[in-house]
């Protein structure tokens, strides 16, 4: 149970209301500090409409990180949003058998983008083999936002599970089809 209440548009002022047009628990938690999740709010949009990372190998780079945090919010709402962006549950089987150690049926490049989201979230840093293979594939730009995207989705697993965030039930379902290592189905 949130340790937070879920804030309604009707809750906020004209100014935050709009922020709540997909009001999901993550953001009507989020939206007890208004100011917060509005420039919160803007950085997850960014990466989901403008960074010019492509938007399916961003989905793996964020599945990656919700997976290996064992966050079902996390990892069962990018199941879904990722759908609109290519990932087929082909792709996040090969995921995580590759997460888990066992031979993958993803490219060298999603592969790439993986194995940055691994390190980054058990590590937080890039190993040089790596780093350097990132950088040959992407470009710096597009490796800065690899980088960036999985510190920000590492940050949203850790506001969820310290709100102690709810998943809504019809998410709850793609952990039926893709369960977590921990078997974790609440909170966060």
């Amino acid at each position: 149970m949130a340790i937070v209440p879920y804030v309604t548009a009707d809750d906020l002022s004209a100014e935050h209301a709009p922020l709540l047009e997909r009001p999901i628990n993550l953001f009507r938690g989020l939206a007890n500090s208004p100011h917060l999740f509005a420039h919160f709010h803007a950085l997850g949009e960014w990466i989901r409409w403008e960074c010019e990372l492509d938007p399916r190998e961003r989905e793996l780079l964020i599945l990656a990180v919700g997976y290996l945090t064992d966050s079902p919010y996390e990892f069962s709402h990018h199941i879904a949003l990722s759908r609109q962006f290519g990932v087929v549950d082909a792709d996040i089987q090969a995921l995580i058998d590759h997460l888990e150690g066992r031979d993958s049926a993803l490219g060298p490049r999603d592969l790439l983008v993986v194995e940055a989201a691994r390190q980054l979230t058990e590590r937080r840093v890039l190993d040089d083999e790596t780093a350097t293979a990132l950088v040959s594939e992407f470009g710096h730009a597009r490796v800065v936002d690899i980088v960036a995207i999985a510190g920000f989705y590492n940050m949203v697993v850790r506001v969820l599970g310290g709100l102690r965030i709810d998943n809504e039930p019809e998410y709850e379902a793609h952990l039926d089809r893709f369960p977590l290592r921990n078997g974790a189905r609440k909170v966060g």
